[in-house]
């Protein structure tokens, strides 16, 4: 508890430094990308690391069959595997930027690790 405790206080010291390297890291993670598939590839989407959505391909197949139902569910699954494993991206950036010093990353702007309830 005192470590972290330290550990914390070394970190408000640096607290200008540290805005900088969080800036740098959201500029590094809107450069990554991260891709989610269902329907075994019959819906791909592709996110940023900043979890903004960039593409939504949907195999023609899909459409022609006119279940739309299906198709939300299967767009749904997709993104929602995307937003995983961004989120994963994010919390090891975070995870680097604070020295995995637990609860720090909320603390700093880290994206919530668990799904928004729909």
């Amino acid at each position: 508890m005192l470590k972290e405790l330290g550990s914390l206080m070394g970190l408000l010291g640096r607290a200008g430094e540290i805005q900088e390297k969080m800036k740098t890291m959201a500029d590094e993670l809107r450069q990554k990308r991260a891709d989610g598939t269902a329907g075994g590839g019959m819906v791909t989407v592709e996110i940023n690391g900043a979890m903004e959505l960039l593409s939504t391909k949907i195999d023609p197949s899909l459409m022609a069959g006119g279940d739309r139902e299906l198709i939300e569910d299967l767009v749904t699954a997709a993104v929602n595997q995307a937003i995983g494993k961004a989120r994963m991206m994010h919390a090891e950036a975070m995870q680097s930027l604070t020295g995995g010093l637990p609860g720090l990353d909320g603390l700093l702007g880290g994206a919530p690790m668990a799904p928004p309830k729909r």
